[in-house]
């Protein structure tokens, strides 16, 4: 089974599934909108992330855009969603309507089980095809995300910003750096994966000798960076804004390798709220949500963001290499625990609801 996977593009393969036509959404997006208004105008999503507030900008914009219409959107943790929807699948008794999350892996197995809805959205012919399968709309990119590197010039006076990885490990980073556990984060993991592949564990060596702190979520090391009442720093586990304003900075490796993805979405086949999540989709996937955002996107027709090129043209990250990481499960699993080992177990409650 991983073998086979391993041939899997970014995110599955149309092998995996053998069913009726995709259907093509032809409405217009208020055409949509009615259907789901007579629905009774509620979508229900779950969001991978790590801070339950974390999609409230996605539901204030849904609801302006579509008065009437409700989103219901609970944030947590990929990983922990993921189970949650096997065992409502298991039960027969999806009651989530659209899902958007980092694990990758999930979703040809979803596809496989007949759990998803093949369905393409508006917008969904403008997806770059290496981020959606050839052949059908079970699953999809729906938004990219990045680790970028950033730090603070005023908690680092005097200290030349980081780009390569190299740099994060020079002495003056000691007591500065702050980082998600690498061994609670399949994306983190796969940044650690790059760089101990490049440079090699002497790397992790010099890295541990710096004492970082270490965190759950990817939110939480830009949260303690903006407090001034803090010694972190920087951080590389991350996403974030590609305008920083001082004192914020931000960088990418050339020479290394840096993380970037399609966070996926899918439909469920069984979804109590089909139309409102098509409605959702066809929002997420539009140019009115996406241009104002000045950040990199799935759709091949949006311009990339200022002073940078398009994701798949970005030097040293390939967008796609996460998903293919991700299929292999046994790998994944071996850098987790030998990371476990080195840095002990994750520690701390949930950051959905912890105090940072």
């Amino acid at each position: 089974m991983i073998r086979s996977l391993l041939t899997i593009a970014l995110l599955g393969s149309q092998a995996l599934v053998n069913a009726a036509a995709t259907k093509v959404e032809k409405r217009s997006i208020d055409e949509i909108y009615k259907a789901a208004l007579a629905e009774g105008g509620v979508v229900t999503l779950w969001h991978g992330g790590d801070e339950a507030n974390s999609r409230d900008d996605l539901k204030t914009a849904f609801e302006q855009r579509f008065p009437g219409m409700t989103l219901n959107v609970t944030v947590d943790l990929s990983k922990y969603h993921d189970g949650k929807l096997d065992k409502q699948i298991a039960e027969k008794n999806v009651y989530v309507d659209s899902v958007i999350l980092q694990t990758l892996h999930d979703y040809p197995r979803w596809a496989s089980q007949g759990a998803l809805l093949d369905y393409a959205p508006l917008g969904w012919d403008k997806i770059d095809p290496k981020f959606k399968n050839k052949g059908n709309a079970y699953h999809y990119g729906m938004a990219i995300i990045a680790w970028i590197g950033q730090w603070r010039s005023d908690k680092l006076p005097g200290v030349e910003g980081p780009v390569e990885w190299e740099d994060w490990v020079r002495p003056e980073f000691k007591d500065k750096l702050v980082l998600t556990y690498p061994n609670d984060d399949d994306a983190v993991l796969f940044a650690f994966d790059l760089i101990i592949k490049e440079l090699g564990t002497e790397w992790l060596d010099k890295l541990l000798a710096l004492n970082p702190r270490w965190v759950r979520g990817t939110r939480s090391p830009r949260t303690l960076l903006t407090r001034n009442d803090t010694e972190w720093a920087a951080t590389f586990t991350a996403s974030g804004g590609l305008s920083p304003v001082a004192p914020y900075n931000i960088s990418f490796p050339v020479k290394g390798r840096f993380v970037s993805w399609p966070q996926a979405g899918a439909i469920l086949k069984d979804a109590p709220h089909p139309e409102g999540a098509k409605l959702l989709h066809s929002f997420m996937l539009s140019k009115e949500f996406l241009e104002p955002r000045n950040s990199w996107t799935v759709r091949q027709d949006i311009a990339p963001p200022k002073n940078y090129p398009s994701i798949l043209e970005m030097p040293g990250t390939d967008p796609t290499a996460f998903g293919k990481w991700m299929s292999d499960r046994a790998a994944v699993e071996r850098l987790r625990f030998y990371l476990e080992d080195r840095l002990g177990t994750a520690q701390g409650v949930s950051p959905i609801v912890d105090d940072i």
